[in-house]
């Protein structure tokens, strides 16, 4: 697995890391991906969605401390009550995700509040927008 990463995502804006993202890319595509660019990352986001991958279970790198694979977004039925109390089905657009992580480092609770506050997050992205830094 190759893992080209973000450095020192923590400090940059929502737009410094989407910049950092397409130079990832275009050094990718270019074969010109740097050994720098390469190490030091901690955790990895894999989207296997893009290419139809629906469920995966992510291996972790030797060298980080987590990783999150990304099915493909699908509409599934799914309960829902109506005002009345009354279950129907309804469509919903699903993402099935998968995390792991190197339980030397990180807990498994630790882990657990991690993927609840990212499914908010994706659920609701202006609170995501409202609560960063």
């Amino acid at each position: 697995l190759i893992v080209p990463n973000v450095k020192n995502v923590e400090s940059k804006s929502i737009l410094e890391i989407a910049a950092e993202l397409e130079r990832l890319k275009d050094s990718g595509l270019k074969g010109a991906i740097s050994p720098s660019d390469l190490s030091g990352g901690t955790i990895t986001l894999s989207n296997v969605g893009n290419i139809g991958g629906t469920v995966l279970h992510p291996v972790l790198v030797s060298t980080e401390v987590c990783i999150g694979a990304l099915g493909k977004v699908q509409r599934l039925p799914r309960f829902e009550k109506t005002r009345s109390g009354e279950e129907v089905v309804v469509g919903k657009e699903i993402l099935f995700a998968s995390f792991n992580g190197d339980h030397r480092v990180v807990d498994g609770a630790t882990m657990a509040r991690f993927v609840g506050l990212w499914k908010q997050y994706l659920e609701d992205p202006v609170r995501m927008a409202v609560e960063m830094r």
